[in-house]
């Protein structure tokens, strides 16, 4: 711990602040150590002069001790103030019950970092929440990432830092590992911060793997040969169960994956095609808020990965048309299924927040009610047709009718959200808790009777019988009528307006009814672990239910959108033509207004006309339509229908595309080096398969310069790399290269 962060100098050190600063010499300096005193999370010292700011609470002194304080109910919204800080939080739990002259006892349960978040309410429900890391290893770069509140893990490997930058800019981590030997490399990536180097190590962290997993080799999961990605995975492993105390029970597989598999799309296009979030309307005003009509959080989350991971073979994607064309062409089929999937909860969060000991019985009872769909969902795929991945993903649904069945006979229709306050069970379900229920009940009852009596019996209208956790049950008398108390009331504290009593009759029925109220808390404390662990053993399944779930919810939002916007089923192939018949702008197509979207055509063959130079002045719409093209071709690489009349796509291997004009002041590039640099780019890695859009080369320079630029570069694409470019320009001189 850092000189200064256990000063105490002056403060009287009181078991309790003894084993607060044992735990915090425990903690690495970035992290804030939350303790729990009663319903307050506390914290002291230099802890407390951080997060008083952040918090917005007020920082205070006891005995020279600087500290502040959260309630306990309200934790989660002053985490999520120090998560976005930075910080990370530590929790000190108390594990005993209060009991007079002895400390309470407590452990750091967890540290919640950015990128380990497992509170559904602090999360964006239709994004994933990834942790990665990256290491450079025998001059490739291995990346390896978790999303921890679904169990999600997956590494990759890059020959060159751009394509690794490429990737991180689709995934967003909200935390990024690196090896602290190779700080120089990525210590300016978004989010970045160096963890020891010793997990990063090849062995050690192929070791690590190999025990989680429990295999003698990670060749199985296709990790053979991808030594910098086993070193980055192995990494993430260790730092989330050692360095955060986390449960790691629920990463079952680890999945290996080639970006060569997909349509590979560079950061600055993702940015200029508007794919997930737009610059001028956010999300609703990007490609996903097109056409993101899924009715889960899971199917959100999926399709997101799918628009950013566009895909390149030809048999999946046409597997996929397959399901779509089905979906609407059974719309009776497909509203059906949207009902049943508007009654689907989270399934993977859920599952996930129940394997690590975080989930309560609200889980447990949102969990029921999904997995009660699933037989529905499998008969309706049955009768749906849809060819083989309508059978694959009916396949992939697991049977759980005894598992729902006990799910619904055990739980109370609204469990509580606190595992310690009881109310868990539905009567009947276990003839223990309902004997100790009825004890507590006649007992309170009991108590409830006794109040009238003694109103009765004294005259005293006013007279409560209460209860609180220092003294328990008490009689309680206002100072106006303390004449009328009876002798036989002990009088236990004497308040401003009041005076409180006990007697020996409700000190009797008090232990009986709180012994039976202890007793019952235990025990159904106990039983909710039993049924925890009963649904656990269903973990592997459960979890592939809910990726099928996941999928069949996106292709029934694609079949809707085509249904409502009259898509058609693009004709997919090898070629590299690309020809659209009255085409439109996805998102202009739903969001212009009053305005409709004139149609278009766009006519692209390998040999013929590969090469469109598109002029016109200001507001022609040049912009709009080269994007268009760019969009209508990822969407048939996603699987879904296109907004156009009819359409033969042949598949891209990239997309490129440079637009605008805009300078990166924190690299140092003016607007003219940007754009070269991205020309550059496209011009070193676009091949005869690529689909390139280009907006506006050379306007960053003179005029002279710039034509002689953009005519080099036309030149360039058209005779050397031949890919299909839709190229839009000012410089109506180019137009003699026709």
């Amino acid at each position: 711990m850092a000189e200064g962060r256990t000063d105490s100098d002056g403060v009287k050190m009181t078991p309790m602040m003894q084993q607060y600063l044992s735990m915090r010499r425990q903690l690495p300096d970035d992290v804030l150590l939350l303790f729990r005193l009663g319903d307050f999370y506390e914290m002291f010292f230099e802890d407390a002069k951080i997060a008083a700011p952040i918090l917005g609470v007020a920082l205070t002194k006891r005995n020279g001790m600087p500290m502040c304080g959260v309630p306990h109910h309200a934790a989660e919204g002053y985490m999520a103030k120090l998560i976005r800080a930075g910080k990370r939080v530590a929790l000190a739990e108390q594990t005993t019950e209060p009991q007079p002259g002895k400390i309470v006892e407590r452990e750091i349960s967890q540290i919640i970092s950015a990128g380990t978040i497992d509170d559904l309410n602090l999360l964006d429900s239709a994004r994933s929440n990834y942790l990665a890391a990256v290491f450079r290893a025998k001059n490739r770069f291995g990346l390896a990432y978790i999303e921890h509140t679904t169990g999600e893990f997956r590494l990759t490997e890059f020959p060159e830092k751009t394509a690794l930058e490429d990737e991180l800019a689709r995934l967003r981590p909200s935390e990024l590992l690196y090896s602290e030997e190779q700080t120089g490399e990525f210590d300016l990536f978004a989010s970045a911060q160096s963890y020891d180097a010793y997990p990063f190590l090849i062995d050690q962290a192929e070791y690590t793997l190999k025990q989680h997993f429990k295999v003698q080799s990670l060749d199985g999961y296709g990790c053979a040969g991808l030594l910098p990605a086993i070193g980055a995975a192995g990494a993430i492993l260790h730092y989330v169960e050692t360095q955060l105390r986390r449960s790691v029970s629920h990463l079952r597989t680890l999945q290996a994956y080639h970006t060569d598999s997909y349509v590979l799309i560079d950061a600055s296009s993702q940015a200029n095609l508007d794919l997930v979030t737009s610059r001028s309307g956010g999300a609703k005003a990007s490609l996903l808020g097109a056409i993101d009509r899924t009715s889960t959080p899971m199917g959100a989350r999926k399709l997101r990965h799918w628009v950013l991971h566009p895909i390149r073979d030809l048999r999946t994607l046409v597997a996929r048309q397959d399901m779509v064309e089905a979906l609407r062409r059974e719309s009776f089929l497909l509203n059906t299924l949207r009902r049943d999937f508007s009654e689907v909860r989270d399934i993977e969060r859920t599952i996930s927040r129940l394997s690590q000991g975080s989930g309560n019985a609200r889980d447990l009872h949102s969990l029921e009610g999904s997995l009660r769909k699933v037989p529905d969902v499998r008969e309706h795929l049955a009768s749906l047709g849809g060819g083989t991945l309508a059978l694959e993903l009916g396949g992939r649904l697991g049977d759980f009718t005894d598992l729902v069945n006990l799910l619904g006979n055990s739980l109370a229709e609204e469990p509580p959200a606190s595992l310690k306050e009881g109310g868990i069970f539905a009567e009947g379900y276990s003839e223990a808790i309902d004997e100790l229920r009825r004890a507590t009940t006649e007992g309170k009852q009991w108590v409830a009777d006794l109040q009238t009596r003694e109103q009765d019996r004294t005259g005293i209208p006013s007279l409560k019988i209460k209860y609180n956790a220092v003294f328990g049950y008490f009689i309680e008398i206002t100072n106006s009528h303390l004449e009328k108390a009876p002798p036989e009331y002990t009088r236990k504290q004497t308040m401003s307006n009041a005076e409180r009593y006990i007697t020996p009759e409700l000190k009797e029925v008090e232990n009986k009814i709180l012994g039976a109220d202890e007793r019952l808390r235990t025990l159904e404390y106990q039983e909710f672990l039993n049924l925890r662990e009963t649904v656990l053993e269903s973990l592997v399944a459960i979890q592939e239910t809910a990726s099928a779930l996941a999928e069949i919810d996106v292709f029934t939002g694609f079949a809707e959108t085509a249904r409502l916007f009259g898509y058609c089923r693009p004709m997919l192939n090898e070629s590299r033509n690309l020809v659209i018949r009255n085409g439109r702008h996805p998102v202009l197509d739903q969001n212009i207004g009053e305005e409709k979207f004139v149609p278009n055509d766009t006519a692209m063959e390998a040999e013929s006309n590969r090469f469109m130079l598109i002029t016109g002045p200001n507001m022609a719409g040049k912009s709009t339509y080269i994007r268009q093209v760019a969009l209508i071709t990822l969407l048939a690489q996603i699987g879904s229908f296109v907004p156009a009349e009819s359409a033969e796509i042949g598949l891209v291997d990239r997309i490129f595309t440079r637009v605008g004009a805009n300078d990166d002041i924190a690299k140092g590039q003016s607007t003219f080096m940007v754009e070269m640099t991205e020309t550059a780019l496209i011009a070193n890695n676009a091949t005869e398969q690529s689909l390139v859009i280009l907006d506006e080369i050379g306007r960053g320079t003179a005029t002279y310069d710039g034509l002689s630029i953009a005519w080099s570069v036309v030149e360039h694409l058209h005779d050397l790399v031949q890919s299909r470019t839709l190229f839009a320009t000012h410089y109506h001189e180019l137009t003699a290269l026709a």
